[in-house]
């Protein structure tokens, strides 16, 4: 067993402090920048370190008591010991962190974080699992379960369901509980941000507009909001239950389509923007909401073919986020990014980029 006396110096994506000894980086999570600690060394390799906290010898004013008494063990939140406030200042940086350093941009018009309402109980859905008796989530860096009786970031209508499953006898597996019903497709977690994020795009766009091409679009949570923006809209996405969900009360300018995003991309351009590629790009937009890994080259390719007027990135992962940018950034011009937290208390972050096809 090795103990350090580290001074922690930043927060890095993913939620653990930062402090370096000798040079090398230690990460050790449940810090906060400018606390000094011991800590234990539990794992090293030639680039890094990883350590667990030992003893807080000078704490940061913005430490908090931690709402949930799982706090530590189980592995879904990163921030509960962070007043709300300094989380939100923690996850702006790390959105310019990652474009400067990831993307290689500089000067990007970085606008403040949009907060959740609620720090605590917005999620609208969870998923637990069930194992010999044992319901909960995953503890910290492992694959065992740490059994839990109630979520705090959960809402009221979760933790009824949490209980309800635990009265029964329940079989080992996986179970999704959500607050409401309706089509089990994909949909963000927090109710309140997610509004905030689809008005945020209502006002990025234009009115008047020609065509709106939504890939990876879901239900149509965007393309919904803004059919009263555009003469066309047509939405793309893998996942045909989703696609099912669209189709369902769309009116005759919504098109559907299930299928490969990079694929349907490059199909959906040669049908709609090639006559001439100019005239008929200046009054499209397009939206695009990947998964955390981001855009493939392919789709990232067919997006600068396509050389919508307007082009608004949403994401998950401000790492891909700024690898995607810095590839686009021949073709377009960035107007504005946005951070929100989606998941207060947790390490996720969700922003979104404005851009405009460069002249």
């Amino acid at each position: 067993m090795r103990i350090v006396d580290l001074k922690i110096e930043d927060i890095a994506f993913g939620g653990k402090g930062v402090a370096r000894e000798n040079g090398k980086a230690v990460f050790v999570p449940y810090t906060i920048e400018d606390e000094i600690i011991s800590a234990e060394v539990v794992r090293e390799k030639k680039q890094f370190a990883e350590a667990e906290l030992v003893d807080l010898k000078e704490s940061s004013p913005h430490r908090v008591k931690p709402e949930c008494p799982y706090f530590g063990r189980c592995g879904g939140c990163a921030y509960q010991h962070i007043e709300y406030a300094h989380q939100l200042a923690i996850k702006w940086r790390q959105v310019r962190d990652a474009l400067q350093r990831i993307g290689k941009l500089k000067d990007v018009p970085l606008r403040p974080i949009i907060p959740s309402p609620a720090g605590y109980a917005y999620r609208n859905r969870i998923t637990v699992h069930a194992e010999n008796g044992v319901i909960g989530f995953f503890r910290r860096d492992s694959h065992r379960l740490i059994d839990i009786e109630r979520c705090p970031i959960s809402s009221d209508e979760i933790n009824r369901s949490l209980a309800e499953l635990r009265k029964q006898d329940a079989r080992d597996g996986h179970y999704t509980l959500r607050a409401t019903s309706g089509p089990r497709v994909f949909s963000q977690t927090n109710d309140a941000v997610a509004n905030a994020l689809g008005d945020l795009i209502v006002t990025l766009v234009a009115p008047n507009q020609r065509l709106l091409i939504d890939a990876y679009c879901g239900a149509g949570f965007f393309a919904k909001r803004l059919l009263d923006k555009f003469e066309q809209v047509i939405g793309i996405d893998w996942d045909r239950f989703a696609i099912e969900a669209a189709k369902q009360n769309a009116s005759d300018k919504e098109t559907y389509i299930a299928g490969d995003v990079d694929t349907e991309l490059q199909q959906v351009g040669a049908a709609h923007l090639n006559r001439p590629p100019r005239a008929e790009s200046d009054r499209t937009t397009m939206i695009i909401d990947p998964p955390a890994t981001g855009l493939t080259a392919n789709a990232r390719n067919a997006i600068v073919d396509l050389a919508p007027a307007t082009l608004i990135y949403v994401s998950c992962n401000p790492s891909t986020l700024a690898r995607d940018l810095k590839e686009l950034q021949n073709k377009f011009a960035i107007n504005s990014v946005t951070p929100l937290d989606m998941f207060p208390q947790t390490a996720e972050i969700e922003a979104v980029a404005h851009l405009q096809r460069s002249s």
